[in-house]
């Protein structure tokens, strides 16, 4: 059996940028890590259905910045921006930190179908709906070719 190479690791700093944006000093390292965690795995739970493509916690000096990358932005802030508060509530408290500290941006992908977390997200949820596999394969491969992708595999 072959050597396998992680694709994230791989294309790391070439193609790929860092989910998490910040340096620390060794004895501050684990818990850092353990709070984007925490974050992240917060985050997915509750916008399960917004189309999240990803999810970028920045640590500048003595604040925590946290960009939501998705394609239904409306979803994720909510009427009035009552969500993008309730986020930054939860954060703030993850992070045990008050809730002035804590930036949630929300920026919106203008072509969900040529990115491949949404493209898989959508085959998935189309699965679940007992969509026939080959014609949700086809379909998102046709939807990307259609919008000049250099090419997809699914």
């Amino acid at each position: 059996m072959g050597q396998k190479v992680h694709p994230t690791g791989f294309r790391l700093g070439i193609s790929t940028e860092y989910s998490s944006k910040w340096y620390a000093r060794s004895k501050d390292y684990s818990s850092y890590l353990l709070e984007d965690y925490r974050i992240r795995e917060y985050l997915k739970k509750q916008l399960e259905n917004a189309s999240v493509s990803k999810i970028v916690i920045e640590r500048p000096t003595k604040e925590a910045v946290v960009n939501i990358y998705t394609s239904r932005p409306g979803i994720v802030i909510g009427k009035k921006g009552e969500d993008i508060e309730k986020f930054r509530n939860k954060i703030a408290s993850i992070l045990s930190t008050d809730k002035a500290t804590v930036k949630v941006n929300v920026k919106e992908i203008k072509k969900p179908e040529l990115n491949s977390n949404l493209v898989a997200e959508n085959i998935a949820q189309q699965l679940v709906k007992r969509v026939a596999y080959r014609r949700a394969m086809k379909r998102a491969m046709q939807s990307a070719m259609r919008l000049n992708a250099k090419g997809i595999k699914v």
